[in-house]
């Protein structure tokens, strides 16, 4: 007889969708925690600029792997997926229901699918040369290392590519990914039109340089995360660094900000409808996802 897998609940989508909200709604009236899946919020001092969920945001639902990883360090996939399978067996144990939510698809992917990711040890001066190279220059070497992963990497992605690249030096190539799902899995994807999400995205950039994104990069700079570290963290982190290094003007940098979070959230969008297993909703259908999730945790024990 097989053994029962732990159910969970993924909770995924663009940026903008308003994933962190229903989620701490629909988790605080079904008994649920929450793990988040964002390869940014993951880091001490990343905030406003990542969207990290306030204490008030949360509604009192306990969030996890928020804040464990230092700016200045790389952080891998393989370390979140560690911490996040402890956390997701924690949860279960205290007859609690395991939520992950977030957008970054790799994330989830390592979760879903229990990928088996490769044990490299990371180069901190390989890193520390990548850094300072563009994302085009670093696909360019990882084409050249390994054809078969540049074809399936996010191009646009520096710490995804700097990875391959580490991986493929030391392993002459970027191995295929094994998988071994630990969990029985409800994948509830929230989408919005274009227009609507366009609107989302430029509101939130207004919102988060009135709450103190900029200074909150001038503070990470203080703390010494070196400009190259702070663009290997894409989006606003990178081009706020621009900014304050004299490289572009501050109506370009807004210009740019929201032209690329645009493109970012069509790149996730790619990435998700590869997964024919994801329910794809309204976020205003909230009824809808409540029924949905409590037949998937019918019988749950």
């Amino acid at each position: 007889m097989k053994e029962k897998k732990i159910k969970i609940i993924v909770i995924l989508g663009q940026t903008a969708t308003g994933k962190s909200d229903l989620a701490a709604r629909i988790a605080k009236k079904l008994n649920g925690e929450i793990i988040s899946t964002d390869s940014r919020q993951v880091y001490k001092g990343l905030d406003i600029g990542s969207g990290k969920i306030t204490k008030k945001e949360t509604r009192g639902v306990p969030h996890y792997l928020l804040d464990v990883a230092n700016p200045k360090r790389q952080f891998s996939v393989a370390q979140y997926k560690k911490l996040a399978d402890n956390k997701i067996i924690k949860i279960y144990k205290t007859r609690k229901i395991p939520f992950i939510v977030g957008g970054s698809g790799f994330y989830i992917q390592a979760i879903v699918d229990g990928l088996v990711l490769p044990k490299v040890k990371p180069n901190n001066k390989l890193r520390k040369k990548l850094e300072k190279k563009s994302a085009k220059e670093l696909f360019s070497m990882l084409k050249k290392l390994d054809k078969n992963r540049a074809k399936k990497i996010e191009k646009d992605n520096p710490r995804r590519l700097i990875r391959a690249i580490e991986i493929a030096k030391a392993l002459g190539k970027v191995p295929k990914l094994k998988t071994n799902s630990k969990y029985e899995t409800l994948q509830i994807g929230l989408k919005l039109s274009d227009k609507k999400l366009k609107n989302n995205i430029h509101k939130r950039i207004v919102s988060r340089i009135q709450s103190g994104m900029i200074s909150e990069v001038k503070k990470l700079r203080a703390e010494s995360v070196s400009w190259e570290r702070l663009e290997s963290f894409g989006l606003e982190y990178r081009f706020i660094a621009r900014y304050l290094q004299g490289k572009i003007k501050k109506e370009e940098m807004l210009n740019k900000l929201e032209t690329e979070i645009w493109h970012f959230a069509k790149r996730q969008i790619r990435w998700f409808k590869k997964d024919a297993r994801i329910k794809w909703f309204n976020p205003n259908e909230i009824k809808k996802i409540e029924i949905e999730i409590t037949n998937f945790l019918d019988n749950y024990s």
